[in-house]
């Protein structure tokens, strides 16, 4: 699917609102999904022509969490509260949706893009080791037993599949 200029995508809407078409034959000739087109009228209805230009796409995690506060109360569809917040793509929230549901609200931070920074390893301090009987040093062990106990029944379940499977080949 091709980029459209934010004048393409407001004739294609006034297009749409004059009747006179309907969304599959705008979609036709220009060469995009239906869909994309009502997307784009949502916009418009909500956002009028500010609808068309490029927002700022760093979110903050307050503003990702607004997003789908409102949608849950509201029981809006993915369309709208895309179209009332001013988000370009409906599938931004979906996404947020899901990394908020199996990661919890730390993953709803923005993260920064890019490759890092190179530093000079003289400038970096070592990590100072919690001290042997502190529970600092305990919950660390702990965490690190637990992560080892949880590969090692991946990789038993890894092994009991591939012992399972009925495409075994036999060595000779």
């Amino acid at each position: 699917m091709a980029k459209f200029t934010a004048e393409d995508k407001l004739t294609a809407v006034k297009r749409y609102l004059n009747g006179s078409e309907s969304s599959s034959e705008i979609a036709k000739s220009l060469g995009t999904d239906h869909k994309a087109i009502l997307k784009w009228v949502k916009q418009y209805e909500y956002s009028g022509v500010d609808a068309f230009i490029n927002p700022c796409t760093n979110y903050t995690q307050q503003f990702k969490l607004d997003v789908l506060n409102y949608m849950i109360e509201h029981g809006t569809s993915l369309n709208e509260t895309a179209a009332i917040f001013k988000i370009p793509a409906p599938s931004t929230i979906i996404v947020w949706r899901k990394l908020f549901e199996t990661q919890g609200l730390d993953a709803l931070q923005s993260k920064k893009k890019g490759r890092p920074s190179m530093t000079k390893e003289s400038n970096q301090q070592p990590k100072q080791a919690p001290d042997k009987g502190s529970t600092k040093a305990l919950e660390e062990r702990i965490k690190q037993l637990e992560m080892e106990n949880e590969y090692l029944k991946k990789l038993n379940a890894l092994v009991q599949n591939k012992e399972k499977s009925p495409n075994k080949t036999k060595h000779k």
